[in-house]
Order: C-alpha cells, then sequence, then structure tokens
C-alpha cells in the first residue's frame, strides 16, 4: 500500500509541476518577485495537502508564538534537514515569505529548477566557498532589509533518521553581519520520508520552532553551537526512537520552549 500511495504521489507532482512551472517561466518577465513567489507557495501548499490525502503525512507544528510579529522583522532559519519534505513545507507554514539558500545545480532539474530560478532566492557555487558567501552576505542582506526572512540547512544536506552532520557556520555569520536573529527549526521528516528512500510512510512529522537566538554581540561559531545544541537536543526530543538509547534518556532532554 505504501508503495502505490508513493507512486500516486510521484505522478500528482509530476502531473502539476509542469503547467505550474510553465506558468511561473511564462509570468516571469511580466510580474513582480512577490507575486511569483504567492503562485509557487500555493503549489507547495497543495504538495504538502497532496502529502497528507495521498501519503497520509501530518504536520504538527509548535512554537509558532516564537517568530516576530513584525512583518518587517528580518530573521535567519535555521532548519534541520533529513528529507524534501520540510523544504515543500517551510513556505506555506511561515507567514513572511522565504528565500533559500540552495545550489546552483537544482536549477537545472526540468521544470522545478526553471521556476525556481525566477524567484529571488540565493543559489550559490559551493565549489567556490569564498564567493559563495559573500553572495548570501549581500543578497541576504537586501532580502533580509525588504523583509523576507532567509532559509538555510546548516548541515548543508539531508541527513539520515538519527544521525548529526557538520554543522557549518555561514547561517550564523549571515545572522551577524546582518544584525537580524536566529530561529532554530527541529523536523523529523525521515520518520515518514526517509532519505533517498522512494516509499514514504503515513505517520506524523513534528515541526518544532525554537525561540529566536539574539545575534548582537555574539560569535558566528558560539551560536552555531548554541543553534546546534537547540536542534539535536529538540530532535532526541522529538523522536527518541530514532537514536541508540534514547527512549531511556528522553525524560532527561528539556522541553521545547
Amino acid at each position: 500500500m505504501n508503495l502505490i500511495r508513493s507512486v500516486l504521489h510521484l505522478l500528482w507532482m509530476v502531473v502539476t509541476v509542469i503547467p505550474w512551472a510553465t506558468l511561473v517561466v511564462l509570468l516571469a518577465p511580466f510580474v513582480g518577485k512577490p507575486r511569483l513567489y504567492r503562485i509557487c507557495r500555493a503549489w507547495l501548499d497543495l504538495t504538502v495537502r497532496a502529502g497528507r490525502w495521498i501519503l497520509g503525512i501530518e504536520n504538527r507544528v509548535s512554537g509558532l508564538q516564537h517568530l516576530p510579529p513584525d512583518p518587517a522583522a528580518g530573521a535567519v532559519l535555521l532548519v534541520k534537514h533529513q528529507s524534501a519534505w520540510e523544504t515543500f513545507c517551510m513556505p506555506p507554514l511561515m507567514p513572511h515569505p522565504l528565500a533559500y539558500v540552495f545550489k546552483r545545480e537544482l536549477l537545472s532539474i526540468p521544470f522545478f529548477g526553471w521556476a525556481i530560478g525566477r524567484l529571488d532566492m540565493i543559489h550559490i557555487d559551493r565549489g567556490q566557498r569564498i564567493e559563495a558567501f559573500h553572495k548570501v552576505v549581500e543578497q541576504g542582506r537586501r532580502l533580509l532589509g525588504q523583509g523576507v526572512w532567509v532559509i538555510m540547512f546548516p548541515e548543508g544536506t539531508r541527513i539520515p533518521r538519527g544521525e548529526k552532520g557538520s554543522y557549518q557556520s555561514s547561517g550564523a555569520r549571515l545572522a551577524v553581519e546582518c544584525g537580524v536573529p536566529i530561529i532554530p527549526v527541529a523536523v523529523t521528516s525521515a520518520r515518514c520520508w526517509p532519505r533517498k528512500a522512494f516509499v514514504k510512510r503515513p505517520g506524523v512529522v513534528d515541526i518544532s520552532i525554537g525561540p529566536p537566538i539574539d545575534t548582537r554581540g555574539r560569535k558566528p561559531h558560539e551560536l552555531m553551537r548554541e543553534v546546534e545544541s537547540w536542534i539535536e537536543a529538540e530532535m532526541l526530543r522529538l523522536d527518541p526512537e530514532a537514536y541508540p538509547g534514547g527512549a531511556a534518556v528522553r525524560s532527561s532532554v528539556r522541553p521545547s520552549a
């Protein structure tokens, strides 16, 4: 049954991504970036809803009260990355526009890549680390000044369930450079959408939004350690069975703020 559901969801995405991406590409020369973003957000919202209807994946969100209430307030979201699911669900979930930082190779994906290339996002060459960071700061400062939140995956790639990647400090450096808070986010998507697995499983994906971390007067590496500590402790709390001895130590991990 899960295989059939996964095939149906893939077919749904293929059938819908072509007209959506074509519309975005055709409209791009004539409409502003905010309107294009809303069109893309609507498709992502439908994709998440299809994940619920077809795959049986439900989101359980906590910590929305931690998001900045001021629409003009900037923020850098640093999100645990386990699957494509959080890529789809974060824009519909957040009350303000998001700009992803992503590798430019994604622009070559037919239709999907062509569409996201028309948005005001930050695509970088990860092989040129210094130039890439300068681009992130330059474009990130502009977007944050427009009230757009920048979203990054600090581990850089999808990490298998129950594991921890190497947290990079570029997101913290961007937040320090621009004087905006960091919002850490823990996501247990691999519980239902395993990394590099075609077959998806029904279940609940927990999305926990942490309290904003003030970056004023802080050092990036110190901030990154705090972000890593919060996210990984929260992952253990939310998904203890994924970690060796997790169920035994769950009670010792502090609850989500």
